[in-house]
């Protein structure tokens, strides 16, 4: 019983002296600060920030999504019909995933273009592409002048000021010539390049 004891003991004072170790292990100085890393993940592909902080020293990396992952919604909230269709044909030629147009649910006096959570770097790219100046950058809300989004996590709700640099496209076709010259018995025939 005694021997139990003693071991107990041992182990109590063991115990006790890596406490006091604990406590009385001195601290980094003031002017540094231990190293942290935090990192913030969204869905693949979205945007992600990683920061490690050690002393004064901070690293970030940011990835972004690729156009042709992320689908994008364009509504007409014009009076310009068509409006909505030329611009999801332009964004498409960009590179954008487009789904099908539609109206907005009412006329908006600017053009926004709305994200989902993590998407505002291609939002604020369609933006600026659009010309759409970043206060027309905005989180998706159901405040939003549009019917139900369905898979769009960005949406391009089109306004006068967009819809009015929607040109019409003048296509020329030149057609090659021919050209015929009789000079003296001689005929000289010159096809022009097409």
């Amino acid at each position: 019983m005694i021997g139990r004891a003693a071991i107990l003991l041992i182990l109590f004072i063991i115990a006790a002296a890596l406490a006091l170790r604990q406590v009385n292990t001195p601290t980094p100085a003031s002017s540094a600060t231990a190293a942290t890393t935090t990192t913030v993940t969204a869905r693949p592909g979205t945007p992600t920030t990683t920061s490690h902080s050690g002393g004064h020293a901070t690293t970030t990396t940011t990835t972004t999504t690729p156009p042709s992952q992320v689908p994008v919604l364009v509504a007409n909230g014009s009076n310009v019909t068509g409006a909505a269709g030329s611009i999801s044909t332009e964004l498409q030629a960009a590179g954008w995933q487009i789904l099908p147009a539609e109206n907005a649910t009412s006329n908006v006096t600017s053009s926004v273009v709305y994200y989902v959570a993590g998407l505002q770097p291609s939002a604020a790219a369609i933006a600026k592409l659009l010309g759409v100046p970043t206060s027309g950058v905005q989180p998706l809300t159901s405040a939003a002048p549009v019917g139900a989004v369905g898979t769009a996590e960005v949406v391009v709700v089109v306004g006068p000021d967009v819809a009015s640099k929607i040109g019409t496209t003048t296509t020329t076709t030149t057609r090659p010539t021919t050209t015929t010259t009789k000079a003296h018995g001689t005929t000289t025939t010159t096809k022009a390049r097409s």
